[in-house]
């Protein structure tokens, strides 16, 4: 992989880091764009910034912007979940409406859709307000993603393509995360059946090969760096070429160590490790 690949930088893990002042580490890191969470944009316009004066910034500093991450309040049970759930209030803050609205007004071309509250719904429930967040999001060109979680109630991507499938949306894709992948134990022969087209976001990360006992607190704090842990990465890049995904590849590393550290310090080997991985991926064949 060349550095004029698009290679991306997850915004989650540095929702402790104000937008603009993420924006000169990620270029000179490597990267060549972002994303964006909603309350990025939500807390520049409160104080006073245009959302098309935030994309300008972004676009100064030689960065693309990639998706908003994420809807998280777009199921039936999602307003009535307990507020016992990790983040409950944040995520009942992000509707589809909110958020698709915030990434046309940015220009983002598409929009993540999580469940991390753990509710319950058939696949006819979940289908549905796939649909509609699809159907929202269509007239703005906004393309919407389902990122699967292991211990969400979307755990895998068997469950989130039979989604996706149902919902019928032209618009509608998957995020796929190489954590979720491997830790839900999803099926590289599935994916080598999905349409590349439909991988709308790709996200790389690596972890060690004994899973915690808690899948929540090691996504959050236990990733690491690609080649640095015990994930097949190059198959996973290779099946999404032979596939013909075309999607963004960013970087997303939630760690408590690498949260010590200056951003700029943190992630200064996250795209030459993810290209070096991308290039073995793409040079040799170990399935």
């Amino acid at each position: 992989m060349t550095h004029d690949v698009p290679l991306g930088l997850s915004a989650p893990p540095f929702a402790h880091v104000p937008l603009l002042e993420r924006l000169v580490p990620a270029r000179d890191a490597g990267f060549s764009a972002i994303s964006l969470m909603p309350g990025d944009v939500w807390a520049l316009e409160s104080a006073g910034m245009a959302a098309p004066e935030i994309a300008a910034r972004i676009a100064d500093h030689g960065l693309a912007l990639m998706e908003i991450d994420c809807t998280a309040c777009w199921l039936p049970g999602h307003r009535a979940a307990s507020d016992d759930v990790p983040m409950a209030s944040l995520l009942r803050s992000l509707t589809p409406e909110r958020v698709v609205e915030t990434a046309a007004r940015i220009g983002a071309p598409s929009v993540t859709a999580v469940e991390m509250m753990g509710v319950d719904m058939s696949l006819d429930e979940a289908a549905e307000a796939f649909a509609y967040i699809c159907d929202i999001a269509a007239p703005h060109g906004v393309k919407v993603h389902i990122e699967f979680l292991p211990f969400g109630g979307i755990p895998d991507l068997a469950s989130a393509w039979a989604i996706v499938q149902a919902a019928g949306r032209p618009n509608g894709g998957l995020t796929l995360d190489s954590w979720h992948f491997f830790r839900s134990g999803s099926d590289f022969d599935l994916l080598s059946r999905i349409p590349g087209s439909r991988i709308h976001t790709v996200q790389i990360n690596d972890a060690p090969a004994q899973a915690e006992p808690d899948l929540f607190h090691e996504t959050m704090n236990g990733r690491l760096v690609p080649g640095q842990g015990s994930f097949n990465l190059t198959r996973f890049v290779r099946t999404l070429d032979q596939i013909g995904s075309t999607a963004p590849i960013s970087i997303e590393i939630f760690s408590q160590t690498l949260n010590t550290m200056p951003m700029a310090e943190a992630i200064a080997s996250w795209a030459p490790a993810a290209r070096a991985i991308i290039r073995k991926a793409r040079e040799t064949d170990d399935r």
